[in-house]
């Protein structure tokens, strides 16, 4: 996409948990693979595995957290039965020490298996340690219901989960957790309604967190200006700043924001960053 590329050590101060995007399917079922794209490197003059690797390190040497993101729009990881649970966790595995990565964030859009999905992640965290991070990153029809493949399998693994960042984004209309009616993406009312249905459902708020698109260019729909993710935020933490949809109660341990993408984000001036970052600093 045209949003300026980065080298890793130059993602700006503000990003606390850096996903990379994207480890890919391999002809393995269930195995992903990962290198710096040629075309990225070519962009940037010249970057290496190597000086991938060591931008890993020196974020972590800052305070941040660095994951592997697997899948994407396009991403085709499938982990259907325990053989390719078994080559998933073995191959993310690997990542995690080649590279460093403190974790793996699990983005499939083409739809995934809890119970296979579920057991790949624990045999991951078995062989990585409790320090593993894993995240989520659903879209928004994916946490419409527990009952939903995906939202099945944040509440299966919810003793290990650490963040579901759902997109908020490129979805049209949802219904909320209230289910009296279908609130247009790219408003607080939508932000606020479909968060409470995770939160009212059995997730804790420190493994919920807001996605929204970094500005223009990010996503087809559902960008808002970085002011309403604060009202948003501010909304589900203090019941402060709401639309015409309030929750039925508030959520001080609310984890926070996640953007797509970094790049788009410096593309667009950093206004995300800039914006969102301190305001968490204010919250509960």
């Amino acid at each position: 996409n045209p949003a300026v590329e980065l080298r890793l050590r130059d993602v700006p101060a503000e990003y606390d948990l850096v996903a990379v995007a994207f480890a890919e399917a391999t002809a393995t079922p269930g195995a992903v693979t990962f290198a710096v794209d040629p075309g990225l490197s070519a962009a940037l003059g010249g970057y290496t595995d190597a000086d991938f690797t060591a931008d890993v390190r020196t974020l972590q040497s800052r305070g941040k957290k660095v994951i592997i993101s697997v899948g994407g729009e396009t991403g085709r990881v499938s982990v259907n039965d325990a053989a390719s649970a078994v080559a998933f966790s073995d191959s993310v595995y690997a990542l995690i020490q080649r590279y460093g990565f403190d974790g793996v964030d699990i983005d499939l859009e083409n739809g995934l298996n809890p119970t296979y999905m579920a057991q790949a992640l624990r045999a991951l965290r078995a062989k990585a340690g409790a320090g593993l991070i894993i995240a989520m990153a659903p879209q928004t029809i994916d946490m419409q219901s527990p009952a939903g493949s995906y939202f099945k399998l944040a509440l299966d693994i919810r003793d290990i989960l650490t963040v579901v960042n759902t997109q908020y984004y490129n979805s049209g209309s949802m219904l909320g957790c209230d289910h009296n009616a279908a609130y247009p993406q790219g408003t607080v009312n939508f932000i606020v309604a479909l968060a409470c249905i995770q939160l009212e459902a059995g997730l804790r708020p420190d493994q919920v967190g807001l996605g929204l698109p970094a500005g223009p260019g990010a996503a087809g729909g559902g960008i808002v200006a970085p002011s309403v993710v604060n009202a948003a935020l501010d909304c589900l933490t203090r019941g402060t700043n709401c639309g015409s949809f309030r929750p039925p109660r508030t959520y001080p341990g609310l984890r926070g924001a996640m953007t797509w993408s970094i790049n788009w984000d410096v593309t667009n001036g950093n206004g995300f960053a800039r914006t969102v970052a301190p305001h968490l600093d204010t919250l509960p």
